[in-house]
């Protein structure tokens, strides 16, 4: 008796893609030509002046003469790594990320929700909560320094209302910090309310109206559905705030100027006064350098934190 063996059928070869999806020549020359203009902005602002800079790192170039100046190899990437100042300034740039993040993150996405569940007038509190965000940076601080004029000022006026002590915002550094992080959040959470209105857009109403059906409160709807599906514009908001904070200049150099006694310099300030103060534009392009490595680890890090999560969710996705 003869044994027939079955064979697994030949795969069928997968067609080939219909040049009917390809796009044609005429369509890749007009993406080219579209994206002409955007790249060669990007080439003359933002690679060139970094190389530019990379160059300017390896000389003791001098803001008050032409040219380059001495070959100096690495020495001002030595003197920036081993400058306390330097390093001082960092930490007064991570300090102020560490106290601004939170509320502005925090505080976004409280009322973005708020203003998501508001039926009358909606489109007018979203206004008025982005505004403030688009107002120069020179106008707030002088609104702010108004508000913080000891006796007359608006918030100072407001402590007292309450029995606080009134600390004195421009004359002393925990008065400094207060001062900058309450102008900050003012002025800058209007951002974060955008991306997180947008997203809460996207959240379908038909989950809302199941779990009002299941006898849901809209505080365990917000704490069930809302901040889960949240998650990943958390995310993006907590990164983008971060690297934001940490380039922090203008507010505190228009508000404080470093002081008192650069007890509130950043490191940015720290970059333009060595710089164009200093006039060292060789040591301050190699603290920019390190500034900038600093930066794109960072970004790096959650980049690389991210993909590592969703992978993660995918394997689960498939083990289930």
């Amino acid at each position: 008796m003869t044994t027939v063996v079955p064979t697994r059928p030949a795969r069928a070869a997968s067609p080939a893609q219909p040049a009917a999806d390809r796009p044609a020549p005429s369509e890749r020359r007009a993406g080219r030509l579209l994206a002409a203009p955007f790249l060669v902005i990007y080439l003359l602002f933002l690679v060139g002046p970094l190389l530019v800079g990379v160059v300017l790192s390896f000389f003791n170039t001098t803001t008050v003469k032409s040219g380059l100046g001495d070959f100096v190899g690495l020495s001002n990437y030595h003197e920036v790594l081993t400058d306390s100042r330097f390093w001082e300034s960092m930490w007064h740039s991570v300090l102020f990320t560490l106290l601004t993040t939170p509320p502005l993150v925090v505080l976004a996405l409280g009322v973005a929700i708020l203003a998501s569940r508001i039926r009358r007038g909606r489109l007018f509190y979203r206004i008025a909560f982005f505004v403030p965000y688009v107002v120069p940076s020179s106008v707030v601080t002088l609104i702010f320094l108004w508000m913080y004029t000891p006796q007359i000022g608006l918030i100072p006026k407001v402590f007292g209302a309450v029995g606080l002590p009134v600390p004195d915002f421009i004359g002393s550094t925990s008065g400094g910090w207060t001062a900058v992080v309450l102008m900050t959040v003012w002025w800058t959470f209007g951002f974060n309310f955008v991306l997180y209105t947008a997203a809460i857009q996207d959240v379908p109403a038909d989950v809302y109206e199941a779990a009002a059906i299941d006898g849901a409160s809209p505080w365990q709807q917000i704490r069930h559905i809302t901040v889960p599906l949240l998650g990943r514009t958390t995310s993006l908001v907590l990164i983008l705030q971060i690297l934001a904070s940490l380039k922090v200049f203008d507010q505190i150099y228009q508000l404080l100027g470093g002081g008192p006694n650069q007890s509130t310099r950043p490191v940015i300030e720290y970059i333009y006064d060595t710089g164009f103060t200093a006039y060292r534009g060789g040591y301050g392009a190699a603290a920019t350098m390190v500034y900038f490595v600093i930066i794109v680890a960072i970004s790096a890090a959650w980049y690389g934190l991210r993909r590592r999560r969703a992978t993660g969710s995918a394997a689960r996705a498939e083990d289930s």
